[in-house]
């Protein structure tokens, strides 16, 4: 069963052109399927029935798995399977007929311009790690990137005379986005003061943002960073670099900015993905509405 994994993970690879950190999901939720199988005794794939994927089902349940991971673990089966039908190493879909747990639709959480501003003022600008800090919570919440769009960033990708910055995200799909001027003023002190310092250290060669070692940053080096100002900021609230980026979209458009804009900047290829912060923009108003109005 492990070959005709392999097969479908290099159809994602090289057919799909799946992110790396997509192909990494897919594997690590499709092993753990393959090894509940071989526990239940299926040796053979094109064997697999139905019952035994509802099993497994009921097996990430009882494990305690959310209904948004079970979700996603049984989006990978179906993909699979749907694959081997295709390929003719199954003669029917298993998975077809599964239907995944429901869920919940939840806002995802947002910042204020004020917890924001205390956010990007933590970092201590004096040291040369706080100057790249900062320049890289601006950054975030200048342009909603994801954190695997910022590690990758290049100093190319960043227009300081045009004032945009060129990003690479899901599939490789490329987009433009404007960078405001107080991300770009520390992007330059950054470039200018700290970066030949760290690049000295290690191969970074044209990625912008370098650890102390001058080596292209982590998903989790970023990760830290937000959490450890945000905590140091006094906020009460759960923060990570998705934050920023609901931050962002969900600021633009209680500014007034067009949904197909902040589709466009965030990435979404579905316009669907980009609605949920209008409903941060009606909760918004509805606050004001409750603070304002003399009915409220």
């Amino acid at each position: 069963m492990r070959e005709h994994l392999r097969s479908y993970l290099h159809f994602l690879t090289l057919e799909k052109n799946a992110a790396a950190n997509t192909v990494a999901s897919y594997t690590f939720d499709l092993s753990r399927y393959l090894r509940f199988l071989e526990e239940e005794g299926v040796r053979e794939i094109g064997r697999v029935r139905e019952p035994d994927v509802e099993k497994f089902v009921a097996r990430l349940r009882k494990n305690g798995l959310s209904p948004r991971s079970i979700s996603r673990n049984l989006s990978a089966v179906k993909m699979f399977h749907k694959f081997l039908t295709g390929e003719k190493v199954s003669a029917r879909d298993p998975a077809r007929m599964i239907d995944a747990p429901k869920l919940s639709r939840t806002l995802p959480d947002v910042l204020n311009p004020g917890e924001v501003d205390a956010i990007l003022k933590e970092p201590p600008t004096r040291e040369d790690l706080g100057k790249r800090d900062r320049a890289i919570l601006e950054t975030l919440y200048a342009t909603g990137m994801r954190v695997s769009e910022i590690i990758g960033l290049r100093k190319s990708n960043v227009d300081k005379r045009g004032g945009f910055v060129r990003i690479f995200g899901k599939g490789s799909k490329e987009r433009i986005v404007p960078i405001g001027g107080s991300a770009l003023r520390w992007i330059d002190r950054y470039l200018r003061d700290v970066r030949p310092k760290l690049s000295r250290h290690g191969s970074g060669e044209e990625i912008l943002f370098l650890n102390a070692r001058g080596k292209p940053m982590s998903r989790m080096s970023i990760w830290n960073i937000v959490k450890r100002y945000a905590v140091k900021s006094g906020l009460q609230k759960h923060v990570h670099p998705h934050t920023l980026r609901h931050s962002f979209a969900t600021h633009l458009l209680e500014g007034g900015a067009d949904l197909r804009a902040v589709q466009e900047m965030l990435g979404h290829s579905d316009i669907a993905t980009t609605q949920v912060y209008t409903h941060i923009d009606r909760e918004y108003l509805k606050e004001v509405h409750k603070t304002f109005h003399p009915r409220g």
